[in-house]
């Protein structure tokens, strides 16, 4: 008996949502100790291989500038990045993780791997899954699969 996809995605994507927030739980625990953020986290590490402005950081992060903001400001406050003034346009922000940073993110992702569980077996699979499944919302050509003849 052929499954209905409307059901599918459906429980799919309570499924989905579901794990997200239990996951999201859970790191939120992991990380309060060091006083950090899940979001700080990700900005922290999408700027430590190298420096880039406000509105890159954003893109590659994939949330608002201004929200983005927000976040950046806590982290400039603790001294875990700098943000300067780009000297050719003045609208915008360099950001770099600075030394505290870099040991904060290392803290951070360390705190993170603790708190998941080993006993999972299926993080390839669900890996491998999860990147297409993203892959089709960032790019909606994809969700279409291939032409047909």
């Amino acid at each position: 008996m052929p499954l209905d996809p409307q059901v599918n995605a459906r429980d799919g994507y309570l499924l989905l949502s579901t794990a997200a927030r239990l996951v999201q739980r859970r790191l939120d625990e992991a990380l309060a100790p060091l006083g950090l953020t899940r979001a700080a986290v990700i900005a922290l590490q999408a700027v430590s291989p190298h420096p880039m402005n406000q509105e890159q950081l954003a893109a590659k992060v994939q949330v608002q500038s201004q929200t983005l903001g927000r976040v950046l400001a806590r982290l400039e406050a603790g001294g875990l990045i700098t943000r300067t003034r780009n000297p050719h346009d003045r609208r915008q922000f360099q950001v770099e993780i600075t030394d505290a940073g870099e040991a904060a993110l290392k803290a951070a992702l360390e705190a993170e791997s603790a708190a998941v569980s080993p006993d999972f077996d299926g993080w390839e699979n669900l890996l491998e899954q999860l990147s297409r499944f993203v892959n089709t919302f960032q790019d909606p050509r994809q969700a279409q699969g291939p032409p047909r003849n």
